[in-house]
């Protein structure tokens, strides 16, 4: 999704939950050239430089989530902006927890309060709205990479 996000210049807002204390974002995750990159020790994304953001994009409509934890940072994150009027996008390919269970009951109960459930290749193809896109043949790499189990089809609810 960073990959992506890049390729198709779509602005990335990152937080990173108490970093002082937990870290900061792996190296492996690429988040250079971010739009915003801020520390926050409440659970939502939802900040004081998020809300800026926001403000100053009122055209936006739409917001895409993706991250750690599910049942907490995501999804207290999803509800805020939900209740901000936004459709809110949930890759859950891209989202974790360190339960499969913590996992599955947040996007259960994200799905139930309003938010899109998506995989990281429907947004992805999405976003680009067609094979006629310029990056498309970037974005197909990133697609045809081939992906470890989510563990999600062992949820039938889901």
């Amino acid at each position: 999704m960073l990959q992506s996000a890049k390729i198709l210049e779509i602005p990335l807002l990152v937080t990173e939950q108490y970093p002082k204390g937990l870290g900061e974002t792996c190296n492996e995750l690429d988040i250079s050239g971010c739009s915003i990159r801020c520390s926050k020790t409440k659970f939502s994304m939802v900040v004081p430089e998020v809300e800026s953001f926001i403000k100053e994009h009122p055209d936006m409509k739409s917001i895409v989530l993706f991250g750690i934890e599910a049942h907490v940072c995501v999804q207290t994150t999803a509800l805020d902006l939900l209740s901000k009027g936004l459709d809110v996008h949930v890759v859950v390919d891209a989202t974790s927890s360190r339960t499969d269970t913590d996992r599955f009951f947040a996007f259960q109960r994200m799905r139930q309060a309003g938010v899109f459930l998506t995989t990281s290749e429907s947004m992805i193809l999405g976003l680009a709205g067609g094979s006629c896109h310029p990056h498309f043949k970037q974005l197909q790499k990133i697609i045809k990479t081939e992906a470890e189990d989510t563990k999600l089809l062992q949820f039938p609810m889901l």
